[in-house]
């Protein structure tokens, strides 16, 4: 049964996460090397079972989805590993600002979240102005990308 539900916990991530713009559902932008990256932290992961099976399997699913492109060519306006960004949630209009990085460098008081965190997943790749419908531990939130503060790739920070 376990199977079941981590399968149907990926089918609904992934069916839950829509960006529409134009009434047109875009695909997320992630660079060559972030999605190198991750894929092996991904396999670090599975291999010390340091992440359940239904986060590997939301995540995998926003990187097959994805265009991949090489670092120089992401717009400006996407969020990329090491990017800080400003979100706002429309049930409550809280404002919050934290970076995007690899699970070894999470850290919660310097406002650094995962890429294995769900929120972390739901934004990678998206851009500044969508909004997004993600389930989370607590239930279905909506996002909104209000600002890319930093950018690596924007900053000719390739090598991060």
């Amino acid at each position: 049964m376990k199977d079941h539900k981590t399968f149907f916990d990926g089918i609904i991530g992934y069916l839950c996460k829509f960006i529409f713009k134009n009434n047109v559902m875009e695909k997320i932008i992630i660079n060559r090397l972030d999605y190198a990256r991750i894929k092996k932290c991904i396999s670090d992961a599975r291999q010390f079972k340091s992440i359940s099976d239904s986060e590997v399997q939301k995540l995998i699913n926003e990187l097959e989805s994805a265009k991949i492109v090489e670092p120089e060519a992401i717009p400006s306006n996407v969020v990329t590993m090491n990017s800080i960004v400003k979100l706002s949630f429309s049930n409550n209009k809280k404002q919050v600002q934290f970076q995007i990085v690899y699970p070894d460098q999470a850290n919660f008081r310097e406002n650094k979240i995962s890429i294995f965190s769900p929120i972390a997943t739901a934004l990678i790749g998206y851009k500044t102005g969508n909004e997004i419908e993600w389930i989370v531990p607590a239930g279905l939130t909506k996002l909104k990308i209000d600002e890319i503060v930093y950018q690596p790739e924007a900053a000719g920070d390739y090598n991060l």
